[in-house]
């Protein structure tokens, strides 16, 4: 937290604004290439935060979008992405579990 303080905008501002303003999109790009790690169960912020290349952890639920194809980890669109994937219908438990472990392996 202390480190996101001292980001230069108002990450605030990125929570209340609509994803179609550009600045808001400006800042919250910024705000990823400035931290370690993205970890986003929304896949706007996974498909921003891949294409700049960023870190990324996305939680899928069992009911996804097809560019997340099947049982895998990785995605041949982001090199940089990681994919955590429910294994029944509404159990993030699960999925939390699995990224709690990759973050101690980190």
């Amino acid at each position: 937290m202390e480190q996101l303080n001292q980001v230069p905008f108002e990450v605030a501002n990125m929570l209340d604004a609509g994803a179609t303003d550009s600045q808001v999109l400006n800042d919250l790009a910024a705000l990823m290439l400035a931290v370690d790690l993205v970890v986003t169960v929304d896949t706007a912020t996974a498909h921003l935060a891949g294409a700049l290349g960023a870190r990324t952890w996305l939680m899928l639920s069992t009911m996804f979008d097809w560019r997340w194809l099947l049982n895998r980890s990785d995605t041949p669109w982001y090199p940089t992405m990681r994919l955590f994937r429910q294994r029944s219908r509404g159990d993030w438990a699960e999925v939390i579990a699995s990224i709690s472990e990759a973050l101690q392996l980190l």
